[in-house]
């Protein structure tokens, strides 16, 4: 399995930006794909996941719903988040991540599976600043 995560920068309060992740290794289009955050001092916390066979289901974490979206394109095994309005409190390292042996489904419980190491491949993480 890999993870390729890119997009990150620079920007001002209510800029946006989008984040990609080219996956490999394993079967993109019946997977779950999840984007997590990390800031300084701060634990790993999820922000946005999605299933990406029929079922498309998709789960974001609260601070981020209507503004971040999450999207997938099969045909590049790329997953997306578009985020728009952002805030100083969205500067983070942004990680991409899936298991395939853990597929699970989107939702809180999956992000915590994660976050706490149980499960999980992870890319090197985009730096994401947001700067009045």
């Amino acid at each position: 399995v890999q993870l390729v995560e890119s997009g990150g920068g620079s920007v001002q309060i209510g800029g946006s930006l989008t984040l990609s992740c080219v996956a490999s290794g394993f079967t993109f289009d019946d997977s779950v794909i999840g984007w997590f955050r990390q800031a300084p001092g701060k634990e790993r916390e999820g922000v946005a996941c999605l299933n990406t066979n029929e079922d498309g289901h998709i789960y974001y974490h609260n601070s981020v719903k209507g503004r971040f979206t999450i999207s997938s394109d099969s045909a590049k095994n790329t997953v997306y988040l578009r985020m728009n309005n952002l805030e100083p409190e969205d500067t983070a390292v942004y990680f991409c991540a899936t298991d395939p042996l853990y597929p699970g489904y989107p939702g809180p419980m999956w992000f915590d599976t994660f976050a706490a190491g149980v499960a999980g491949h992870w890319g090197q993480g985009t730096q994401v600043s947001v700067s009045s």
